[in-house]
């Protein structure tokens, strides 16, 4: 058990019947009244972000969240095959579980798929991916007023803004925090 008095960053916890980890917290100790703690919540299943008030000394449950590094194998239409590259076993999730990810990743990538209670949520590609532009106009030279980017559409389907100076055909590095171009890939 926590006690909502001890909530920091990155706390998971069961609260109402659902895993929440805890966004952002701030103590508050008014001059007239008892202490609170004002809490931001997200939902680690559904994503929905709470804003909810504990008194100090209330107790929530731990929720204990297991991480496992998989790799992409294959999508067969409805389902996604991750394979544990431990014991070789196959997972098939849906496109509701894969759904954020699969702007960044390809076959044969190693992802970070997160576990509750023995069942996959959530499905985490690593911070930085190198991908292939498959389409994207040509800059033109001198054509810097807009501060020189233009799309690119890369192999998984995402478009990103690139410099003027990338062209179609080239690998660039893509932060996956953020969905923005880094570099080009020697």
């Amino acid at each position: 058990m926590i006690q909502a008095g001890d909530f920091r960053k990155g706390i998971t916890f069961e609260f109402e019947g659902n895993v929440f980890t805890v966004v952002d917290f701030q103590h508050v100790k008014p001059g007239k009244g008892a202490a609170f703690v004002r809490t931001k919540m997200k939902n680690v299943v559904t994503g929905a972000v709470l804003e909810r008030t504990f008194n100090p000394t209330d107790k929530v449950q731990e929720a204990r969240i297991e991480t496992k590094t998989m790799e992409y194998l294959y999508n067969d239409g409805n389902l996604y095959y991750f394979m544990d590259t431990e014991d070789y076993s196959q997972l098939p999730l849906n496109y509701d579980q894969v759904e954020s990810a699969l702007n960044y990743i390809k076959e044969n990538m190693q992802v970070t798929i997160k576990f509750y209670k023995g069942e996959a949520f959530s499905v985490e590609p690593p911070n930085f991916v190198e991908l292939l532009i498959t389409h994207s106009e040509p800059g033109f030279k001198g054509d810097t007023a807009t501060g020189g980017t233009k799309p690119a559409t890369l192999e998984t389907g995402l478009t990103v803004q690139v410099p003027l100076f990338v062209e179609e055909g080239e690998v660039i590095r893509v932060d996956t925090r953020t969905g923005t171009y880094m570099e080009r890939v020697k």
